[in-house]
């Protein structure tokens, strides 16, 4: 009851609401003026997810698992809604644990589904576009034939894990009447993402940031290679881009009075070549100073 003795609205009840997708939707409901609970183990989710929110009055954050949370059937019963997002996520998880991927998958959605299945609460279960499997249509459909890989690659035990789900969920609403809508979820990306557990395009966008090569062994084998190119009577032009790059100049053997040359310019990448690259000519430049050098000139449009 509200301080005026009005009934409270139920709140929304989100599992997994501090990984990737939940943590976005908690938010979206809080910024809606809804009440929301939380409940995630933190195991691949994170709390710095639900920073934004953290002070939100109509948030609460219980860190449980789904099985281990003792309150799940009240919590359940004055729901509105319940979004049953936690799961076992990632290729590197389901690779390396599939005893808790499977246990995850499916005693957590087992729970859920039993605590809101006394009042009839309305669920939205994500699934998998692993449960298609290897289908080789150009378009699927819930209603296909699926053909799932065997139980030797541990791939599968993901996408039956989460095709039981389905099946589980579906009984319960022919058996006892539950709303429950499943969303067979494809690949989804974006803020929040992590690559630990094996998502490609966050470890893409990862190794693309500035600095992420470093600390990696390149800036041994670059020292050794621009030191040894250095070293000798030969002229040489050195093409350093960016910072990292314009740090090895030092290792040029007679940087101003020797044979080389040095162009330095801001990086060309997205990112940076607005501070100066455009305009710094390096390839003709470069060419000019082979031919002074009575070298041949690069093709650069090879």
């Amino acid at each position: 009851m509200t301080p005026s003795g009005v009934p409270e609205a139920p709140h929304t009840l989100i599992t997994g609401g501090a990984g990737f997708i939940g943590s976005h939707l908690t938010e979206r409901l809080l910024g809606q003026g809804e009440r929301v609970v939380v409940i995630d183990d933190f195991s691949t989710g994170s709390r710095a997810n639900l920073a934004a929110v953290a002070d939100d009055p109509n948030l609460t954050v219980i860190e449980s698992t789904v099985t281990g949370c003792e309150s799940l059937g009240s919590l359940v019963a004055e729901s509105g809604y319940v979004f049953h997002l936690a799961a076992a996520v990632g290729v590197d998880l389901v690779v390396q644990s599939p005893i808790r991927t499977i246990e995850t998958n499916l005693k957590a959605t087992e729970a859920i589904l039993e605590a809101a299945a006394p009042n009839r609460t309305p669920m939205l279960l994500p699934s998998s576009s692993e449960v298609y499997g290897k289908s080789t249509r150009e378009g699927f459909a819930e209603t296909d034939d699926l053909l799932i890989g065997p139980p030797t690659l541990g791939r599968w035990s993901y996408a039956c894990s989460k095709l039981m789900d389905e099946f589980l969920a579906l009984a319960f609403h022919a058996e006892r009447q539950l709303p429950v809508i499943v969303a067979r979820i494809f690949n989804t990306v974006g803020p929040r993402q992590t690559g630990r557990y094996g998502m490609v395009l966050p470890r893409f966008v990862e190794a693309a940031k500035a600095g992420s090569h470093a600390k990696r062994g390149w800036d041994a084998i670059t020292d050794a290679c621009v030191a040894a190119v250095a070293a000798r009577d030969e002229p040489s032009v050195f093409i350093l881009w960016g910072s990292h790059a314009q740090a090895k100049a030092k290792r040029i053997a007679g940087l101003r009075d020797g044979p080389h040359c040095v162009i330095e310019s801001p990086h060309p990448s997205p990112l940076s070549a607005h501070r100066g690259f455009f305009g710094s000519k390096p390839f003709s430049r470069t060419n000019a100073f082979l031919s002074d050098h009575g070298r041949e000139a690069i093709d650069w449009a090879l």
